[in-house]
């Protein structure tokens, strides 16, 4: 697939269909943008997992934070990373090693890798890259 472009159809079916969202990089300070997103995406109905090794077992926003994806003990529909691009990889790579696997992985603004994607996707993972489903979600669906 093509990451430079996304057809709102494709963007608008996942927001959509995914219920329970994994955040990667969650961060308990209001000021960082994963914050204010897992928020958005809480108030919007979604089950928000936040992700974080240097948080796991204390809670942001009432969630319980998970040091890693494995640790997470429901399916996850989507995982949401909030890392440097150089880390897209290797959550790219502990999301495929999971069951089931996520339906989808979105990265954040100013985080792509194509290699990474493309492994994604051979593994039946849809991809989305440099994207914020905060700004995706009010464009799309209201």
């Amino acid at each position: 697939m093509n990451h430079d472009r996304y057809e709102d159809t494709y963007l608008a079916d996942i927001l959509r269909s995914v219920k329970t969202i994994a955040l990667v990089g969650a961060s308990p300070n209001a000021a960082r943008a994963s914050y204010g997103v897992m928020r958005f995406l809480l108030a919007r109905d979604y089950h928000v997992i936040p992700v974080n090794p240097g948080q796991a077992g204390k809670e942001i926003l009432g969630q319980a934070v998970y040091g890693r994806l494995a640790d997470i003990s429901v399916p996850v529909d989507m995982v949401d990373v909030f890392r440097a691009p150089e880390y897209l990889s290797s959550v790219i790579d502990e999301a495929a090693a999971l069951q089931p696997r996520p339906k989808v992985v979105w990265s954040q603004l100013g985080v792509r890798d194509d290699a990474a994607a493309a492994r994604a996707e051979a593994a039946g993972i849809q991809v989305v890259m440099n994207r914020c489903p905060a700004i995706e979600y009010p464009r799309l669906l209201g």
